[in-house]
């Protein structure tokens, strides 16, 4: 079986699939799983496409205590267990493209080292976005590899929309509003178009609502405008994260407080957003059911500050047709939709509940001005897809280079 690999490593995580590209080239996924608490309580999950489990295994934490323990643990299982995979390429999800990359790039020792500039632009991703590639370089240097970029869906917005209104040599440094997410708003784009390309086309904004959130404004399926900026802090309020904040804020956690530049970054990726306005928790299922002050705070907050950025979207397209749910909390919880919608309603949005409740693709009324719709993303998907096209315009003597 002709296949690609999928990798998503997090800090503690390591999400794969393969996906069989033996039927006309068309990435069709076959295993799905994941490594979670790496270094803590390991556990290798998988299971095949009609859903069947392939493995829900615990290890000891010294047997897999970082990320290349978990590539290896998940290599050898996959070479012992699964019979007839030809892996032609891995594909990688990398956050972080930098000014670089506008389109996704074949992976070389030279390239890695630029992707490495950007880590501290996302340092809770690009570090271990970019361990699995180091890993693979080195012990199959003969394999190709793809990097797919979550800047890169924003890299045509206008200098407008990149600018900061900073002196002009930051900006051709580097320091530009980028926009993340990329990879899932391209996605759910592409779904649009075949579910519903009589609005696909048209002024939407796509909310991408899960421990990490953002929003992006849509006009002819391309983004104009996005909630994120030059890292993955900006924006929404987040799992630990708190979105826009005042930059006077920063200044006064270092000079009036005595923080470090190193204590605020771990204070702004780790314990802010929805975990640090309720003080209880940063997952929204355990929010959504508790009844502390806190947990619903973080939720007002949360919808709050999606109300807003609806506004600036909808300004940003000159007007609103559509908004568009996905992600984890997006797909899965109806009441922040019902919330959100309520937030709509001076644009024109008329959320229908019973579809709402069943989590249909539509959710708006018929006579709803702003068409509401849940759309799944499948970033792993965009991925294979953008690896396979990739390794066929590279010839075969660009992938012998690598080598």
């Amino acid at each position: 079986m002709s296949s690609i690999a999928v990798v998503n490593a997090g800090s503690s995580s390591l999400k794969f699939q393969i996906f069989d590209t033996s039927g006309h080239g068309i990435p069709v996924c076959a295993i799905k799983g994941q490594v979670d608490g790496i270094g803590t309580r390991p556990r290798l999950r998988a299971a095949n496409d009609e859903g069947e489990t392939l493995i829900d295994q615990t290890y000891d934490p010294k047997q897999i205590n970082d990320l290349p323990g978990a590539i290896k643990i998940t290599g050898d299982w996959l070479r012992a267990t699964v019979q007839g995979i030809d892996l032609v390429a891995v594909g990688h999800r990398v956050v972080h493209g930098g000014p670089d990359y506008d389109q996704p790039v074949l992976l070389t020792p030279d390239a890695v080292a630029r992707l490495e500039k950007y880590v501290p632009l996302a340092p809770l991703h690009q570090p271990n976005n970019l361990a699995p590639i180091r890993t693979l370089l080195k012990n199959n240097p003969e394999l190709p590899q793809v990097a797919c970029f979550d800047t890169a869906f924003h890299r045509d917005h206008s200098a407008v929309a990149d600018h900061f209104a900073i002196p002009e040599h930051f900006y051709k440094e580097g320091v530009r509003r980028y926009g993340f997410h990329g990879l899932s708003y391209e996605f759910v784009a592409k779904r649009m178009l075949e579910l519903f390309p009589e609005v696909a086309k048209s002024r939407v904004i796509i909310a991408h609502l899960g421990s990490g959130a953002s929003m992006c404004a849509l006009s002819d399926g391309r983004s104009v405008e996005s909630t994120m900026g030059f890292t993955a802090l900006d924006g929404l309020p987040m799992g630990t994260r708190p979105g826009q904040i005042d930059p006077g804020v920063v200044l006064y956690l270092i000079s009036e407080k005595g923080m470090s530049a190193e204590a605020v970054q771990k204070l702004f990726y780790n314990d802010c957003g929805l975990k640090g306005l309720s003080g209880i928790s940063n997952d929204m299922r355990v929010l959504e059911t508790g009844d502390e002050p806190g947990a619903k705070l973080a939720i007002d907050y949360f919808v709050y500050r999606i109300g807003l950025y609806a506004g600036m979207l909808a300004a940003a397209l000159g007007g609103l047709d559509a908004f568009v749910f996905t992600a984890g909390i997006g797909e899965n919880s109806a009441g922040v939709r019902v919330r959100i919608s309520e937030t709509l309603a001076w644009l024109g949005a008329q959320l229908d509940a019973k579809a709402n409740a069943a989590r249909k693709p539509l959710i708006s009324r018929p006579e709803s001005r702003v068409k509401l719709y849940v759309i799944p993303t499948d970033e792993e998907l965009m991925i294979a897809e953008h690896t396979l096209a990739t390794i066929a315009q590279n010839t075969i003597s660009d992938l012998i280079a690598l080598r």
